[in-house]
């Protein structure tokens, strides 16, 4: 037994353990929930049903991989970098995150509101985890908190474009378009200030390229704008690329 790392609650091995705990429950969670296929139209003053700021559903299947990777960062982190100060610098922000993630079905579900304050605090956890991710280990420290980070960013504002088109703020294309135009420049604004992790654009992209699908025969305004927001990603995601090497 004297042999066994010992586990000193604060320290780094715990703060790793304590992540690899929050990632399989946030990964088990919409197991035990009722699930979640977008918000219920219902739940909003002016019904949103099929509303343009949102993507095409295939764009969703990301979470197939998001869980995966993430488990394999917390595995990994806990069984080879447990006391790594690097990979130890955004454990408390990605276990919040990942810890509000893991009840955040369950809220989508009756308040759109509430939920949309927790995936932005969701969000804000997983940026600085990131921004703090070491430079080593790409493929398991970096690469998998960019792909998380990259899908709640742009999940943060559709839910502001639902926010506003929802409680008649404006009309739900003038919402659409509002909210990529912020979140276009949210997400230049970090892709470019991190410098790395390319997983993050290309994960926006992602979304944006789902919400061009969604709307080119319906409202082709947005996805023009949608197009405008690749090509910008595209830019910063590509030269984060050439920095990782």
């Amino acid at each position: 037994m004297s042999d066994m790392p010992q586990i000193r609650w604060g320290g780094k091995r715990a703060k790793a353990v304590l992540v690899l705990v929050a990632a399989v429950v946030f990964v088990v969670s919409p197991y035990v929930t009722a699930g979640f296929a977008g918000f219920d139209p219902e739940l909003f003053p002016v019904p949103q049903r099929n509303p343009p700021v949102q993507p095409e559903g295939y764009a969703f299947g990301i979470w197939g991989l998001i869980y995966l990777w993430l488990m394999l960062h917390a595995g990994y982190g806990l069984a080879r970098r447990a006391d790594d100060a690097g990979w130890d610098a955004g454990r408390w922000p990605l276990f919040l995150s990942l810890g509000l993630g893991s009840g955040w079905i369950a809220i989508a579900n009756v308040s759109p509101p509430l939920a949309t304050v927790v995936i932005w605090l969701m969000l804000l956890g997983a940026l600085v985890a990131l921004f703090e991710s070491p430079r080593h280990d790409r493929w398991l420290a970096q690469a998998p908190l960019g792909i998380y980070a990259g899908w709640l960013t742009a999940a943060s504002w559709v839910s502001v474009g639902l926010m506003l088109g929802g409680y008649g703020v404006m009309g739900v294309t003038a919402a659409a378009l509002i909210a990529l135009v912020l979140a276009t420049a949210f997400a230049v604004a970090i892709q470019w200030r991190l410098g790395r992790a390319p997983e993050y654009g290309l994960t926006v992209i992602w979304a944006l390229v789902a919400v061009v699908i969604a709307n080119v025969a319906t409202a082709p305004a947005v996805a023009i704008l949608a197009g405008a927001g690749i090509a910008a990603m595209a830019m910063v995601a590509l030269r984060a690329g050439r920095a990782a090497g």
